[in-house]
């Protein structure tokens, strides 16, 4: 074998070494190291300041300490808000006394319509331990961008509708995302995702 088949022999091994090292960097930022979610993800989130249902004040330190679980939408939503409320119920039941560990945030994206005694009211057809927030236009919007929600009203007058995001932010006591349960997933699935903010 010539001195020059080598040399070939040798460049081709070392750029498929190249490539093989660059899938694995790029499956490490998507995957996250050790099946946690990638280090991007720590730029979802973060400190707010909101009312609750009761028109207390809240912020991101009020839940932190358990995992919490944020859903963003308006009680005037046809479709998605109610029916994830009623999936969160659900799962918050299914889970047992692991339920009472986790906490369930709606913020409304309509600070226009949604007042706290609304928002009182709408969760009464939900899991008591679900707490409502709304805010000032401008809070709602910082908590949007934070969590990089997207938001689209549509329509004027009082007869305005949101298009948004529908997925639930589950993140760990320490307000980091550790995953995403997309709208209407399978109920195993959704409890599996908020074991594993129990358990990180």
């Amino acid at each position: 074998m010539s001195v020059q088949t080598n040399r070939l022999q040798i460049i081709i091994l070392a750029a498929l070494f190249c490539v093989l090292a660059a899938a694995c960097v790029t499956l490490a930022l998507t995957m996250g190291v050790g099946g946690r979610a990638p280090q991007q993800t720590s730029l979802i989130g973060g400190d707010f300041s909101l009312v609750n249902q009761d028109g207390k004040p809240i912020t991101q330190a009020s839940f932190l300490g358990k995992p919490t679980a944020y859903f963003f939408g308006y009680t005037n939503c046809p479709d998605a808000c109610p029916t994830t409320l009623t999936d969160m119920t659900d799962r918050l039941k299914a889970l047992g006394p692991d339920g009472d560990k986790f906490n369930v945030v709606f913020i409304s994206v309509d600070p226009g319509r949604d007042t706290p005694q609304l928002l009182k009211s709408y969760l009464e057809s939900f899991d008591p331990r679900i707490t409502a927030a709304t805010g000032t236009p401008e809070q709602i919007a910082d908590v949007v961008k934070k969590f990089r929600v997207y938001v689209k009203k549509v329509g004027e007058g009082d007869s305005y509708t949101f298009d948004h995001s529908t997925a639930v932010y589950m993140m760990d006591a320490k307000g980091n995302l550790v995953t995403l349960i997309d709208y209407q997933a399978p109920r195993d699935e959704a409890i599996e995702k908020m074991r594993r903010a129990l358990e990180s």
